[in-house]
């Protein structure tokens, strides 16, 4: 099977030999394609559209866009960009991929999704070396891996959250039918492949648009990292449909089973329906019988975005930053920055573990100015998904502390107990389900004053951190465009192979995931389940499924022990699913915890 996904924009093979391509410049006065050393004027067409034909072009050719006679740029939807986002793009034939047939997908209340960064998850940072490790991973129960953004950046590292190139691959992790081996390979073993995108801006080096194609850039709308994208002004139609067929192209194109949608919140479009509803409609319609998940960031927790998987117009999935915040807060006592939000942590756990989120509504910001709100929807718990850790809350800490650093060993394993027997799907970041120590600091490959302007706003942003300030003025925070910086972030797979502990534990509790709780889920009820709070630190939750069926779970969130009481009957026929530490009859050991499977009594 071959897949080519068409779009009104870009560089486009023909049957019968040759390309044709096209380019959005509204703002240029003419436009010439170069093919090699070859110069082809452009015939200029309504509304800003430029087309050019090139009967000898073949797969493999460079080519860039000649901008007003004097600036050459490369396709804003090139499919690769070898030498980065300032050379020319590459001719790339989609076809020439051979996919096997039968995939079809798995369902969402399947999903155990394992972020990773292609770059740093092995030594040589690249698909091919990172489709060596899947077999691994589909071997522990995980079953969806989700990869940190890939559009194309400028310089050799970086998280991928500055690319200025949405269609290219980066190049430093491989070739795009590598990137489709490695897909093609995961579903092999089961693995469903979710990809991270960003549509909320473009990265600051490596972005031509300004020049060309100002309606791009939103005049009424800022985000926290510049121009906003326009998606409701003059031109919109244009900027809407290159991200909504980027989506498509990922999901066509290379098979993704699913994508992240990056700080949706900063996504600002007072359109109706807004372009992320519009999004999801055109996704449902184009991938009819596959299952195709879509999974938001929204600072906002949004409700109303969420829905059953496949909606229209919905997503199917949100990030939780409440159940991260909330745990974290109680494994380390750390309340500085956000953490100050969650001031009764274990009721807001609560309150996670029942209806989905804890807090609603504009994101905080540094200063709190505009605190959300306790969360009033009631959610199917489906569609939160929640974390111990992943590549923000770890390495947006000054020096990229994993949870491991930071809080009791005995307290991770209850946490990752409490995250993987939850109904609620859950995320485990690269290197967790083995105690990684590795640290996940921020890095990014800029050159001359983007480079110096990101040290001293590293140096400021900690500043503001009283357990960081000393070192930032000595000036002692890792240098974030430094290689060695990067190099520190690379897993230790030596440390991987002699931490059996840890990884016994994340299969022990999958396989209880997998062989209890999945094939339950699709029955969970919503806004019925429970929790009670008989001590400062005790916390016992009944989640309830049609059928009478009950998972009881009760844990002591604390380091000194504790009495164990509750006002929920004992389930009929309950079997013991697990125990992390000494949980007796009546009392609770230190960051104790046990859950149990049975049937309610009837009411």
């Amino acid at each position: 099977m071959h897949f080519q996904h068409d779009m009104p924009f870009g560089a486009r093979l023909r049957p019968d030999g040759g390309a044709g391509f096209r380019l959005w410049a509204p703002a240029a006065r003419r436009a010439a394609l170069w093919l090699g050393d070859e110069r082809i004027e452009a015939r200029a067409g309504p509304h800003g559209w430029y087309d050019a034909e090139a009967p000898g072009a073949r797969p493999g050719d460079l080519y860039r866009w000649e901008i007003d006679g004097d600036l050459l740029v490369p396709d804003p939807a090139s499919r690769f960009n070898p030498q980065g986002p300032h050379g020319p793009s590459q001719l790339v034939d989609p076809r020439a991929f051979a996919w096997e047939a039968g995939w079809r997908g798995r369902p969402w209340h399947e999903a155990v999704i394992h972020e990773l960064h292609v770059g740093s998850y092995t030594p040589d940072g690249t698909y091919a070396a990172a489709e060596a490790r899947l077999p691994a991973l589909a071997g522990l129960g995980i079953t969806a891996v989700q990869l940190m953004p890939l559009a194309t950046f400028p310089g050799r590292y970086g998280w991928g959250y500055d690319g200025v190139l949405p269609y290219a691959p980066h190049p430093a992790y491989g070739t795009p039918d590598e990137l489709k081996h490695f897909v093609q390979a995961a579903h092999r073993l089961g693995l469903m492949v979710l990809l991270d995108v960003v549509y909320n801006h473009f990265g600051p080096d490596g972005n031509y648009l300004h020049r060309y194609a100002p309606p791009f850039f939103s005049d009424r709308h800022r985000t926290a990292w510049g121009d906003a994208m326009n998606f409701d002004g003059p031109g919109s139609d244009t900027v809407r449909e290159f991200f909504i067929h980027n989506a498509l192209y990922w999901l066509h194109e290379y098979r993704f089973d699913g994508l992240r949608f990056d700080a949706v919140h900063a996504m600002l479009d007072d359109s109706e329906p807004d372009i992320m509803a519009s999004l999801s409609q055109r996704v449902r319609a184009a991938c009819p019988g596959r299952h195709v998940h879509l999974v938001l960031e929204n600072d906002s927790n949004d409700a109303s975005r969420l829905a059953a998987p496949g909606t229209a117009g919905r997503f199917e999935g949100q990030w939780n930053g409440d159940f991260h915040h909330a745990l974290h807060v109680l494994l380390t006592g750390e309340r500085d920055g956000y953490y100050a939000e969650y001031d009764q942590p274990v009721a807001q756990l609560a309150r996670c573990l029942t209806h989905g989120f804890a807090r609603e509504g504009g994101p905080h910001n540094a200063e709190h100015a505009r605190p959300r709100q306790a969360a009033r929807s009631t959610l199917p718990l489906g569609t939160t998904v929640n974390f111990l850790q992943n590549h923000d809350q770890i390495g947006n800490r000054a020096f990229g502390e994993r949870l491991l650093a930071l809080a009791d060993p005995q307290a991770v394993q209850l946490a990752a107990a409490i995250l993987l027997l939850a109904p609620a799907p859950p995320l485990l970041f690269m290197g967790e389900e083995f105690g990684s120590t590795t640290p996940f600091l921020y890095f990014a490959d800029w050159d001359g004053d983007l480079r110096e302007a990101v040290r001293e706003g590293r140096r400021r942003e900690f500043a503001h951190f009283p357990r960081y300030a000393e070192a930032a003025a000595r000036d002692e925070l890792p240098d974030p465009c430094s290689q060695q910086t990067f190099a520190r972030c690379k897993l230790d797979w030596a440390q991987a192979a002699g931490s059996r502990a840890w990884r016994e534990l994340h299969a022990a509790l999958l396989a209880v995931r997998r062989r209890v709780l999945a094939p339950h889920l699709p029955r969970l009820l919503t806004g019925r389940h429970e929790a009670r709070m008989p001590g400062a630190r005790m916390l016992q939750v009944r989640w309830r499924f049609d059928g009478g069926e009950a998972l009881d779970m009760c844990v002591n969130l604390g380091p000194q022990p504790q009495a164990v009481a509750t006002d929920l009957p004992a389930l009929q026929d309950a079997a013991l699913l697990h125990a992390v530490g000494e949980m007796s009859g009546t009392t609770a050991g230190a960051w104790s915890g046990r859950w149990h499977w049975g049937r309610e009594s009837a009411r």
